[in-house]
């Protein structure tokens, strides 16, 4: 007869505890601002879909969701795709105030959307409180580096300088998108979710998503935050 292994005080609850805890998913909002054509809406489509399409100016904002799976817990991101034509301007913060994520977007051939960046980093700067968002700087179509007018030195030396990261991706090419948002999703859980109350849990509800679907137009505008 095989011997009988004794069982732990309260073993069941323990096991389900675990399960809890390995399935947990919380909820990100993380938000993309920059100058109109530096490529956020076709990072949000290669973030959601690992897809790339030519698109037009987003109107208002664009929104879509993104489910990453660290060691230990689920992160749903809750992606804003803010236009960045500066007749939107006024309205952009009511899309990225009480973001755990922002991207600063800039085009790595065209100067003047690098220089735009750092308006936009001064407006997100007035939104948050230090250490309750984790900003990236992007320097987005790196595909273009045959016509670049901003280094990568000097990406890296503002984000320095700003106590920003700092990465250079290609929408087109998909390069390093991936690697973005795995390291957004470990910085956000580390710093922002170790808070108390940093992040909220996420509960998932079959009918609601039966009803809506994760899905992705660039050309519309969205002013709701899905489930």
């Amino acid at each position: 007869m095989g011997e009988t292994l004794p069982r732990a005080p309260g073993g069941a609850q323990l096991h389900s505890d675990t399960l809890r805890r390995q399935f947990r998913t919380l909820r990100v909002k993380m938000v993309l601002l920059g100058s109109s054509g530096v490529g956020k809406s076709s990072l949000a489509l290669r973030f959601g879909k690992d897809e790339f399409r030519n698109t037009s100016p987003t109107v208002g904002c664009a929104y879509l969701t993104k489910v990453v799976h660290l060691n230990d817990v689920t992160l749903r991101f809750e992606i804003w795709d803010t236009a960045g034509q500066e007749k939107y301007h006024s309205v952009t913060p009511l899309y990225y105030r009480g973001a755990q994520a922002a991207l600063l977007v800039y085009d790595i051939s065209k100067r003047e959307t690098f220089i735009r960046a750092q308006v936009w980093l001064k407006e997100l700067e007035k939104q948050y409180t230090a250490g309750s968002t984790v900003i990236w700087l992007v320097g987005n179509k790196g595909d273009l580096a045959q016509d670049r007018q901003v280094s990568v030195q000097e990406g890296q030396n503002l984000a320095n300088d700003r106590g920003l990261s700092f990465i250079e991706t290609s929408a087109l090419s998909g390069d390093h998108i991936s690697e973005l948002l795995q390291a957004v999703a470990h910085r956000v859980y580390e710093c922002v979710g170790a808070q108390q109350g940093g992040l909220s849990e996420w509960q998932e509800t079959p009918l609601l998503d039966l009803q809506h679907k994760d899905t992705f137009n660039p050309f519309a505008s969205c002013c709701k935050v899905g489930p």
